[in-house]
């Protein structure tokens, strides 16, 4: 199959090829009305892959058929638009090493997109496809999302076939995807996924179903390197509290095994993964590599299968002792990158520059994670920060559920578009979020001053009722708005007492009961029909010397009976 193609040098270096129109293959599907573009080591038939290095794409020839990834989104009605530049092989994180130019950020022209991914993640951020495919070996479908305020799905090795894909380090090679909300981002996962008995490294993998908890623990490293960058600690500093806020509670955890497992991926045998990837094309054609790239891959030449091997064994050693880490930990949370570098800086050091930004990417896919990076900030400076959730394989899904309740709190524009974040859209996969029951008695309940803080949780009112007969109500003093406090009391000295039911979303509810304040608290409370609900309860030691208002029968009347009394 053939593909009539143009370069277009005017859309800059993001782009490698263009087609001369769009591509598609169904007129209708999940995707329908979308627009994606693909790294150029990925397969498109009738078009060159390059890999960024128009010699590979001479001696490797012209692609027959397309990578299967690319087929199954075109058959799910999206639309191909051309193919993107990178770092050449897939070997770099900065989005310069490539001899189609350096691929600027889609904010500050002056500093990297990050790489290798480059072209995949600054059309999506400039808003010249609602989507792309990247690559991701050691954080090219991460590090470009940080750096240019966009969603970036790493998803588990082997659930997305890498099947006509150039590989970088094929046994932890993944296709990626770049959008800018994370609903597209995982409509396009849940199309691309699927067993390919065609890629040695494909599996059936089973995905999780349903949200992380509402009170979830988030793991941080105890020691975080920003490199001097003062604007990005801040910002990941900010990002701890915006993870509280949606529920989460922050664990130290000791980052050394993930720190050594990342060191393995350039600094042990494990290299030679790189070099055998290319091995035929790069021994014939070595000096078509740029440096980088080149010394990079020809490193891999000098280890031996032993070495080999030994690293390996090294490698699952670090995984045993990071393992320990989830059984204190729901989510992993780091910089997507922890720091911004210019262009200019980067090719005056381009080896240690680039490990930098590295620096909390490299483990994942050794170790066998998912990852999702989204928005987080954008700096003083105006150039973007993200984070990255990181779960173990399995939880692609569950992480897009948190990802995009980040995301959609932070309220930033849509990657560089300056256009608003669009309304939260149900996630693929995940089942109905679990909901949680809550008694209110006070200032909650509907028309009052605090209701709108079930409102904005998505809850909904279920009932008006009665609490059973085992309870007397308060009006606490010193209060802000005005609050009761309800005390469960022994037998016939108490009353039923009205209340009013919510459901809300289980996600949302550890926000909620963190914003009730002491003395007030949740317990379980009994209503008339015997049923039990979460539901506001008061400490004894509160109510001393409070007024008793049980023979109101309810905070609402109790109020009411306030405002009917004469001045």
């Amino acid at each position: 199959m053939m593909v009539h193609q143009q370069t277009d040098d005017a859309a800059g270096p993001a782009w490698i090829t263009r087609l001369a129109s769009p591509l598609t293959t169904a007129a209708s599907g999940p995707l329908a009305g979308l627009r994606f573009a693909a790294k150029d080591n990925i397969d498109v038939a009738g078009v060159p892959t390059t890999a960024a290095c128009p010699t590979f794409a001479e001696f490797s020839r012209t692609p027959l058929a397309h990578a299967t990834v690319v087929q199954r989104l075109l058959d799910a009605g999206a639309q191909l638009l051309g193919k993107t530049n990178l770092d050449q092989f897939a070997c770099g994180l900065n989005g310069t090493r490539s001899p189609y130019g350096p691929v600027p950020n889609s904010f500050d022209a002056r500093y990297v997109s990050g790489g290798s991914s480059s072209g995949s993640a600054v059309v999506v951020a400039r808003g010249e496809a609602d989507f792309s495919l990247g690559t991701d070996t050691a954080g090219s479908g991460r590090v470009p999302a940080g750096l240019n305020n966009i969603v970036g799905i790493k998803p588990s090795r082997g659930l997305v076939s890498a099947r006509g894909v150039v590989p970088a380090a094929q046994s932890v090679d993944c296709v990626s995807i770049f959008a800018r909300t994370v609903d597209v981002a995982a409509r396009v996962l849940q199309a691309a996924m699927g067993f390919d008995a065609g890629d040695p490294y494909s599996r059936r993998l089973a995905l999780a179903t349903q949200p992380f908890p509402a009170s979830f623990r988030f793991g941080v490293p105890s020691v975080l390197r920003f490199f001097g960058d003062a604007q990005a600690q801040q910002a990941f500093a900010k990002a701890i509290g915006q993870m509280r806020a949606l529920g989460g509670a922050p664990v130290e955890i000791d980052y050394a095994p993930l720190a050594e497992a990342a060191a393995l991926l350039y600094e042990s045998a494990l290299v030679a993964e790189r070099y055998a990837a290319v091995r035929e094309f790069f021994d014939a054609h070595e000096a078509e590599v740029i440096e980088p790239v080149r010394g990079i891959l020809a490193q891999g030449r000098g280890y031996s299968a032993a070495d080999f091997v030994d690293a390996r064994v090294k490698l699952q050693a670090l995984a045993q002792r990071a393992a320990a880490l989830w059984d204190g930990i729901d989510v992993l949370l780091v910089p997507t990158a922890p720091t911004h570098y210019t262009i200019e800086a980067m090719r005056a050091d381009p080896v240690a520059l680039n490990r930098n930004l590295g620096e909390y990417t490299n483990f994942v896919n050794l170790l066998d994670y998912a990852a999702i990076s989204v928005p987080a900030s954008l700096r003083e400076d105006g150039l973007p920060f993200g984070i990255t959730i990181i779960g173990p394989c399995g939880s692609d899904f569950q992480l897009a559920e948190l990802g995009q309740r980040f995301h959609h709190a932070t309220g930033l524009p849509l990657g560089a578009t300056g256009e608003p974040m669009p309304a939260m859209q149900a996630l693929p996969i995940i089942g109905p979020a679990p909901t949680v029951r809550v008694a209110l008695v006070g200032a909650h309940l509907s028309g009052m001053p605090l209701n709108g803080q079930l409102v904005e949780r998505g809850a909904r009112l279920l009932q008006a009722t009665h609490t059973a007969a085992q309870y007397r109500l308060f009006a606490l003093s010193g209060t802000v708005p005005p609050k009761p406090g309800l005390l469960r009391v022994p037998g016939a000295e108490g009353a039923a007492i009205a209340v009013e039911v919510w459901e809300m979303p289980l996600a949302h509810y550890g926000s909620f009961v963190a914003l009730i304040p002491a003395p007030l608290g949740i317990g379980s409370l009994t209503l008339a029909d015997g049923s039990s609900v979460q539901g506001f309860l008061c400490e004894a030691l509160a109510v001393q010397g409070a007024e008793d208002i049980t023979h109101h029968g309810g905070w609402r009347a109790y109020i009411a009976s306030r405002t009917a009394q004469p001045a």
